[in-house]
């Protein structure tokens, strides 16, 4: 893969700060993103953190405006950002399901609109978005995360096919239980139960999520996409 510019939300932590060390280990420069101000713990000057609320639609159109300035028009994105706000659904608040969404499906929307015009304009791209195994399966406590995730793997099939004659391929990942600050709640009893549901029997790294992201972004990966793949151990098989 030659040196692209690669554009990851939600990049301060998990996930996210693990495919931005892949990319930028493989001689790609990165943007990455957080709602909060952060820096990341290499000091290459190929990483490059910005602030960014992608629920905020000025925000990310400013964004897009520094980034053009700057020719750093990417050609590889990763909708990667997302919180949770569990609670079972007869309890749940209306800004649980708001705040929800707004980040993990509304969110994708916003940055994708914004940042797919340059690769239709160059007809090369790759957008990855970070899905779930709950989006898939469904989680008790978590109708408006699994909703959300769920939404993406329709978001992933339609775009895909409105951009394929375009050059870009859009697909999604669905982690399972990764180890993360998202699973750092969970106590030893919980993880126990949980590690016994998975037939590799034990919870993923962010580095399993990071292998397929670099995959999926390469020219290995030219002809997939439309696709939804589960980095889950075995949890759910359909």
């Amino acid at each position: 893969m030659s040196e692209e510019v690669v554009f990851i939300s939600g990049a301060s932590r998990g996930i996210g700060t693990a495919i931005a060390e892949h990319f930028v280990n493989k001689g790609h420069k990165v943007i990455g993103t957080s709602r909060t101000n952060f820096t990341f713990n290499s000091n290459n000057k190929n990483l490059i953190p910005i602030s960014l609320d992608i629920t905020n639609r000025d925000s990310v159109n400013e964004c897009t405006n520094f980034l053009k300035e700057n020719n750093l028009t990417p050609s590889i994105l990763i909708n990667n950002a997302g919180i949770t706000s569990d609670q079972l659904f007869l309890r749940m608040k209306d800004e649980d399901w708001d705040n929800v969404l707004a980040t993990n499906l509304t969110g994708t929307f916003n940055l994708t609109k914004a940042l797919i015009k340059g690769m239709i304009k160059n007809r090369h791209g790759r957008i990855i978005n970070i899905s779930s195994v709950s989006g898939l399966m469904g989680n008790a406590g978590q109708v408006n995360y699994s909703s959300a995730k769920a939404g993406i793997s329709g978001f992933t099939k339609s775009l895909a096919k409105e951009v394929g004659s375009r050059g870009i391929t859009v697909n999604s990942i669905a982690p399972g239980f990764i180890e993360t600050d998202m699973t750092s709640y969970l106590n030893e009893d919980d993880k126990q139960k949980l590690i016994q549901n998975i037939p590799l029997n034990r919870l993923g790294c962010v580095n399993d999520i990071a292998e397929l992201a670099i995959f999926l972004a390469s020219e290995d990966a030219s002809y997939i996409t439309g696709q939804t793949i589960s980095v889950d151990g075995g949890l759910f098989m359909y």
